[in-house]
């Protein structure tokens, strides 16, 4: 079982802990040679991080699951002049190595970019991690929420009592954490793209930080240009747009609900024609008058009472009878049975020794002809030797490999 061919013949050398991973997970699931370095009795902690596991307390944890995916796993201790050398000859056959530690840790072993890039010149160095290698806050150690806490992505309560749900006060999902990974692999990809073309590598970095401060260029952007930026006249004093009811979420009758997106001329009209409402059409939802506010009050209103009259499942069905923007509002056991995600080969199944058949979501990228199926996470160090063997034999023959080891920890 394996991913996507795209990446095929590209080959990775991972030193990666927790959301880092995900670099690699992402280059693993479009098939490239993904050979992760753990050390110690556990490896990377995200083999038993996160709120849920298989089986028991102790069992892989679904992000490990996620993220480590269809890689190899070697047991090194570069702490080790013999797993220091292993490292680098293992280097001199790859095309990138990722770094996802805090900033700068392989350089402190002595084998960071400098010394990689003596050993194989067409090497992409990408060091990923929190805050960066400059910068006062260098130094910090950091997690998936502080990201989104510092670029002001994440709303946090204190409240006088401890909170009940979520994490730092906040049940807003973390957001730079599980898009690290994805702009990763960009700028690695990217970059291996322009070695293949010069013969000349280099070292790119990408901080959760940055990525969350990246990620809604209306808000950082607007204000980094604050005396020059203007609010559009044709939103309301309150920062709505006054055809705010169109694009809103509405109850159904049977206790779920609908997002409406019907904010488009178009799908609007088609939504009155379909309830038989055509009076609806004649409130000017697009004025900005001291009047529209009242106006959407009135039309949220009615729609209020007009969508607690049919179930989601019935609102769904009129929107594709009827062209008419909108969709159902799931929870996630909701959606594991939505049709449209059953209808879509969004998951594949793989038998979990011990467990039995296991049932995971696949890449959201989708390769004509191609069957997305990985084979699980590696046991750690269960390639060792099997690819210090083959590194061993090639370093033999070119001359390059004195003092390399085998070794599981």
């Amino acid at each position: 079982m394996s991913g996507y061919s795209l990446l095929e013949g590209l080959r990775i050398l991972e030193v990666a802990q927790l959301a880092p991973s995900s670099v690699g997970g992402h280059l693993a699931d479009l098939g490239a040679e993904v050979i992760k370095i753990e050390s110690g009795p556990l490896g990377d902690p995200v083999r038993v991080g996160g709120s849920r596991a298989i089986g028991d307390e102790d069992g892989p944890s679904f992000m490990h699951l996620r993220w480590n995916r269809g890689k190899k796993s070697v047991a090194l201790d570069l702490r080790t002049p013999e797993g220091r050398q292993a490292f680098l000859d293992l280097a001199r056959t790859c095309d990138a190595v990722v770094e996802g530690m805090r900033g700068g840790y392989l350089d402190w072993l002595g084998i960071g970019y400098g010394q990689l890039r003596e050993v194989n010149p067409r090497l992409v160095f990408c060091t990923v991690s929190g805050m960066g290698s400059d910068g006062p806050y260098r130094h910090l150690g950091t997690g998936g929420p502080v990201f989104d806490a510092f670029a002001g992505l994440r709303e946090v309560h204190t409240p006088e009592e401890p909170p009940t749900e979520g994490i730092a006060g906040s049940t807003t999902p973390p957001i730079a954490m599980y898009a690290l990974g994805a702009y990763g692999a960009m700028g690695l990809l990217a970059a291996v793209h322009r070695a293949g073309r010069t013969g000349s590598g280099c070292k790119i970095e990408v901080a959760g930080i940055d990525v969350a401060a990246a990620w809604m260029p209306d808000l950082v952007d607007a204000e980094l240009n604050r005396e020059r930026s203007i609010h559009r006249p044709s939103w309301l004093p309150d920062g709505r747009l006054p055809d705010w009811p169109r694009l809103e979420a509405y109850r159904t009758k049977d206790g779920e609900a609908v997002l409406f997106g019907s904010h488009v001329d178009k799908f609007w009209r088609n939504f009155c024609t379909a309830v038989d409402r055509p009076d609806l059409l004649e409130v000017d939802l697009t004025g900005t008058d001291a009047e529209a506010p009242a106006r959407a009050d009135h039309v949220y209103r009615e729609l209020r009472d007009i969508f607690v009259q049919r179930t989601r499942e019935e609102w769904v069905a009129l929107f594709l009878a009827h062209d008419i923007a909108g969709g159902p509002v799931n929870s996630v056991r909701d959606l594991v049975t939505d049709p449209h995600f059953t209808g879509r080969a969004n998951t594949y199944r793989v038998e979990y020794e011990g467990v039995g058949e296991l049932e995971f979501v696949a890449s959201p990228i989708r390769v004509q002809g191609e069957k997305f199926a990985p084979s699980l996470p590696p046991e750690l160090g269960a390639d060792t030797e099997d690819v210090l063997r083959k590194v061993f034999a090639r370093s033999v023959s070119d001359g390059s490999g004195a003092g390399m080891s085998i070794s599981r920890e």
